[in-house]
């Protein structure tokens, strides 16, 4: 076989890798994975740049990207971002692990008692089909529109469906591993705490990393309405004086720190619960 068949047989291999990917269930592999991911990127980033250095659509309403790059580097240099960057985080965090914490304890009490789920679920189902935004004037007259403020709006806008993810977490748990424990003669709290808490742990991680990107979005709403500082803030005052390139550049920015920590936390559970894949 010489060299140009070769190279039609690698040709035809490749795309027959590729093409694979529409058949239910086929995962690609990382590389097919990293490739696909970058080129939808590259794709986009030259259909602005090609929207926007044609003069197809104004500056005013879509900035080119070297505009907002420049503006980011400036907003960067006098310090504006890294301010805005580190209140944004403050709120998330705290609000976010307050939120979390409480899910976590309530969820697993519903999903493992009658008594907790009879009392929780039907008021969290309803609670939780309440908008979020609706709740936004009724915190700043509780609370004003200092920080407390911007974490009851994330945990409003968290916590309810934290508890439910919890509870279907711990309904996850095979009942078998209950009946182990029952088996084995431990007591109702030792299965809780030996068995049905660390096999839905792997359930509880996945549903906190979703549940995070729920975070970024009612913090930036929260900023948005009442702040003097963070994205948020920074994004509505760049729209009164039509700064659209900073408008664009703190969205990807938040775009891009969702995706940062989206991606600690998929690391964390690869680290976590090693057991868990290799058992998969």
């Amino acid at each position: 076989m010489n060299a140009l068949e070769t190279q039609k047989v690698n040709v035809h291999a490749k795309k027959r890798r590729y093409s694979n990917l529409l058949t239910i269930g086929k995962e690609p592999t990382r590389s097919q994975f990293l490739t696909i991911s970058v080129a939808v990127f590259v794709l986009l980033l030259l259909i602005w740049w090609l929207a926007t250095s044609s003069g197809t659509i104004k500056p005013i309403f879509l900035p080119g990207i070297e505009n907002v790059l420049l503006r980011m580097i400036t907003l960067a240099q006098n310090g504006t971002l890294q301010s805005d960057i580190a209140s944004s985080l403050y709120r998330m965090i705290i609000a976010f692990t307050i939120s979390s914490l409480m899910a976590i304890i309530i969820g697993v009490l519903a999903g493992c008692y009658g008594l907790f789920k009879a009392i929780v679920e039907p008021l969290v189902d309803f609670i939780r089909y309440m908008p979020v935004v609706a709740f936004v004037p009724l915190t700043i007259l509780w609370t004003g529109t200092d920080d407390i403020q911007k974490f009851l709006v994330i945990w409003i806008g968290t916590f309810f469906q934290q508890v439910l993810m919890m509870i279907d977490a711990i309904k996850r748990v095979p009942s078998d591993f209950v009946g182990l424990g029952r088996t084995l003669g431990l007591s109702d709290r030792k299965t809780l705490l030996q068995i049905v808490i660390p096999s839905a742990l792997p359930s509880i991680w996945d549903a906190l990393r979703i549940s995070l990107g729920w975070a970024w979005t009612w913090l930036v709403l929260a900023e948005l309405v009442a702040s003097t500082s963070g994205l948020g803030y920074r994004i509505v005052v760049s729209q009164r004086y039509f700064q659209t390139d900073t408008i664009i550049g703190y969205i990807l920015l938040l775009g891009f720190l969702g995706l940062i920590t989206d991606q600690i936390m998929r690391a964390a559970e690869h680290v976590l619960f090693r057991y868990n894949r290799r058992r998969s």
